[in-house]
């Protein structure tokens, strides 16, 4: 998690065709910075996974679904993405 100014960054690994969009805890990447887990009731075909992700975000958080950005990882499992810094203060622990 990476704050500028009123934007921030989030590290992310989804897993798609849950059976419900839900975070899932935390882990940490291969340099020890923390990762959201989040499960998505979508199927990782034409970006449907990506679109439940920002979706459920949004939800979630509480903000617009155009003030989160995908900045990373649109065909992979992890991904990075851009958010109101305001909002890190609703993760989940």
């Amino acid at each position: 998690m990476a704050a500028n100014n009123d934007r921030a960054q989030l590290a992310v690994r989804v897993t798609p065709s849950a059976k419900k969009s839900e975070f899932a805890g935390w882990t940490a990447d291969e340099k020890g910075r923390p990762v959201l887990l989040v499960k998505l009731n979508a199927p990782p075909v034409d970006g449907k996974a990506n679109t439940e992700l920002i979706r459920f975000l949004a939800e979630a958080f509480g903000c617009p679904k155009g003030q989160i950005t995908l900045l990373r990882g649109t065909s992979s499992r992890q991904k990075s993405l851009e958010l109101p810094a305001e909002v890190m203060d609703r993760l989940p622990k």
